[in-house]
């Protein structure tokens, strides 16, 4: 089984299983009926991120220890529309993270890679986008020596975006990184 599909199958799976017990992708159930479970909550809830640039976000604690620095936070990079490549300014930041849990103060702590995609589109594309996109940022930091045992993927597609133009949805199109 190569790589992407052993993560991006059970993404895949998870995905639809929750698309169909919805009755419309849209609508909020309330938390009271026990035969649904709550949405999962987002992995990322440590204090908000020291760095959120619009393709990779990094949550404080990453940041504090492996003491990173971004050259230009205003021109952080992106995931086009559509898109889960990565772009070169991208690998800056990850080959910071990926010394820093390879030989660095979090040597061999996990990672978890959420990604996540603009409102736009239907649900079940998106949840596939976004596991694409944290694959892809999962790939480059295992071919930079993380271990694929620490590094724990999963998608929330568009359920946390809050844009609403073309500037904010570009915010949602990321990975965020987080400690396990």
């Amino acid at each position: 089984m190569n790589s992407r599909s052993r993560f991006v199958l059970p993404i895949i799976g998870g995905a639809l299983l929750f698309v169909a017990g919805c009755t419309r992708p849209d609508t909020v159930r309330p938390a009271a009926d026990p035969a649904i479970p709550p949405d999962p909550a987002p992995v990322a809830q440590a204090p908000a991120p020291a760095y959120r640039g619009v393709a990779v976000s990094i949550s404080g604690d990453i940041m504090a220890a492996c003491k990173i620095v971004f050259n230009d936070v205003d021109r952080a990079p992106k995931f086009d529309f559509d898109k889960s490549a990565l772009i070169e300014q991208d690998r800056d930041v990850l080959n910071q993270v990926a010394k820093c849990v390879t030989d660095g103060p979090l040597q061999g702590h996990p990672l978890m890679l959420i990604g996540r995609t603009d409102p736009r589109g239907e649900v079940e594309y998106n949840f596939i986008l976004g596991a694409y996109r944290a694959e892809n940022v999962g790939d480059y930091l295992v071919g930079r020596g993380v271990s694929q045992e620490k590094v724990v993927l999963t998608t929330r597609g568009k359920l946390d975006a809050s844009g609403t133009d073309d500037a904010t949805w570009a915010g949602d199109r990321r990975v965020d990184i987080a400690l396990l």
